[in-house]
């Protein structure tokens, strides 16, 4: 069986020079998790080849990337294995993974790549595809990637220098520098849209400091945001100009959903964002985070004794109660590691409002909520979110005008939480519940499949642990799309809902366990299951 390139979002690893052996190059990936060039030639034409099975027409691709060091040569290798295969190839330069989607539906592309590692170090790498209607690649296209990456490294093939050197460029005539321009275009119409959906004739600065200090990661945004943000009303200052690499002591990769800080562990941090933060009242917000990619974003408020995040689950929740003030109703899905509060606490909400779980992924969120994509001029009234900052909203297609598509955006998820802040009553918004996500590393993945003995043994551990903390009802357990492994167990628990997850993560050997309790449960006692699962499956998988 041939082994899957493709981990949760894209291919990642450790970027490392070309290899002229491509079996080693696919190798390299599973066992080293490094890629190079070679391993991005085998993928852009095994993209090449599969091209005339995907939506769309014609075929040209734009790929666009960010600003790490190592990512010219593989934006060559891609471009050249497309170029092989038949491809035109449009370059859009550095940019953010939202400009990338938006640039496939600009230019009418049949494919988008976009090279990056998003929130990772800046020593790694890698790519995520879109088709040609914006959305990120389904797994099964990915096994065919992966099947087809194989079959070419078996074959005899050669190329010359001045060949290689000619088609490791974009198609002649088709480079642009363009999403630095186009970026903050599309999110002033996003922001109008924004405006009309939840009713707010501008920003409200109540409750936000300022100048705001804003950390791209050394991103693509970086260059542009503060400024735009500026000349809304909202006085910003970018800080990560001063970081040495993307990623580097700042962004939002650093963060955790639920992460906190005192004033002076801000203020020794070697995160430049935690760095500027100044003291401010309770519940004002002092600062604001992408990553380096710029598909996500978290926030910072200050606490009585520092500050905390403000993750998607919160900025999720805050959107759709805003919005409820319309009188519309809304679609709200969100990931299986979302505070478990999000979904169960909808009924506290005077209008109904459809909930969705979906796998972990910010393409299940689309997948989700493609079907509630209306036609017309008004935004459609859905949300799709991951406590990691992904929130995927409507944005409006440039090809057509009563058309809309779904894209995660830092940027334009930042805009939408500051200016629906001041309109959702705060005593409207969920009471969160409690979390924990803990990995078991170097695992034999293969061991674990959801449905075998060893699951059922976890499972019962499970059950037992949680009979003696209460009154346990309403036991579920079950699996979702796109999680082919995934063991969910829902149930009720002195009559409160609770949740636990376990899944092979990502492309890595390690399997991840991940318990959310709603608020009304204390989490003490039923939190020592966790260790107990962990070295069970230590002792069986290792």
């Amino acid at each position: 069986m041939v082994r899957r390139l493709f981990g949760t979002d894209g291919i990642r690893g450790k970027i490392v020079a070309a290899s002229v052996n491509e079996k080693a190059a696919l190798s390299q990936l599973h066992e080293q998790r490094s890629v190079c060039p070679t391993l991005m030639r085998l993928v852009g034409e095994a993209l090449g080849h599969l091209i005339d099975t995907l939506p769309g027409e014609g075929e040209n691709v734009v790929i666009g990337w960010d600003d790490r060091p190592g990512n010219q040569a593989l934006v060559e290798g891609v471009t050249l294995g497309l170029r092989l295969a038949g491809c035109s190839v449009t370059h859009i330069g550095i940019c953010a993974t939202p400009a990338l989607h938006y640039a496939v539906l600009w230019h009418k592309a049949r494919l988008g790549c976009m090279i990056t590692a998003s929130h990772n170090p800046s020593t790694d790498s890698g790519i995520k595809v879109f088709d040609a209607e914006g959305y990120k690649t389904s797994p099964r296209l990915e096994d065919k990637i992966s099947e087809l990456a194989y079959a070419l490294c078996e074959e005899e093939r050669e190329i010359d220098d001045i060949e290689r050197t000619e088609l490791s460029r974009s198609t002649p005539g088709k480079y642009l520098e363009w999403a630095s321009k186009e970026h903050p275009l599309w999110l002033s119409k996003r922001l109008a849209t924004f405006k009309h959906v939840f009713g707010a004739a501008s920003f409200s600065t109540r409750n936000i400091h300022q100048p705001l200090p804003l950390d791209c990661s050394k991103g693509s945004a970086s260059m542009w945001f503060a400024d735009w943000l500026s000349e809304q009303g909202i006085e910003t200052i970018e800080v990560s100009h001063d970081a040495v690499e993307i990623n580097k002591q700042c962004g939002a990769g650093d963060f955790s959903p639920t992460a906190t800080w005192t004033v002076a562990q801000a203020a020794a941090s070697e995160h430049l964002l935690l760095r500027s933060l100044k003291p401010a009242p309770s519940g004002t917000i002092v600062g604001a985070a992408l990553d380096g990619d710029g598909d996500r974003c978290l926030i910072l408020e200050s606490t009585e004794t520092g500050y905390k995040v403000i993750d998607g689950d919160a900025m999720a929740d805050a959107l759709v109660v805003a919005g409820i003030q319309q009188k519309k109703s809304w679609v709200l899905a969100a990931s299986i590691e979302s505070d478990l509060a999000l979904l169960s606490s909808l009924p506290r909400l005077p209008l109904g409002v459809e909930s969705i779980e979906t796998a972990v992924g910010d393409r299940w969120l689309s997948h989700a909520l493609r079907n509630s994509l209306s036609i017309g001029q008004n935004m459609p009234r859905i949300v799709g979110v991951e406590d990691s900052g992904h929130l995927v909203l409507p944005s409006p297609h440039p090809r057509d005008e009563n058309g809309w598509s779904l894209v995660g955006d830092g940027a334009a998820t930042l805009v939408a939480f500051l200016l629906t802040r001041s309109i959702a009553p705060r005593d409207a918004l969920m009471q969160r519940g409690w979390k924990q996500r803990i990995s078991v590393q170097n695992v034999q993945r293969e061991l674990w499949d959801g449905n075998n003995d060893l699951s059922d043994e976890i499972e019962q551990l499970a059950r037992s642990h949680l009979q003696q903390c209460g009154e346990l009802s309403q036991w579920h357990r079950h699996g979702l799309e796109g999680e082919e492994n995934l063991m969910l167990i829902e149930a009720h628990l002195d009559g409160a809902p609770l949740s636990l997850g376990i899944r092979n993560s990502g492309t890595q050997a390690k399997i991840s366990i991940s318990l959310r309790l709603s608020s009304m449960l204390e989490h003490e006692n039923i939190a020592l299951m966790m260790p107990k699962l962990a070295s069970h499956l230590a002792k069986t998988m290792c």
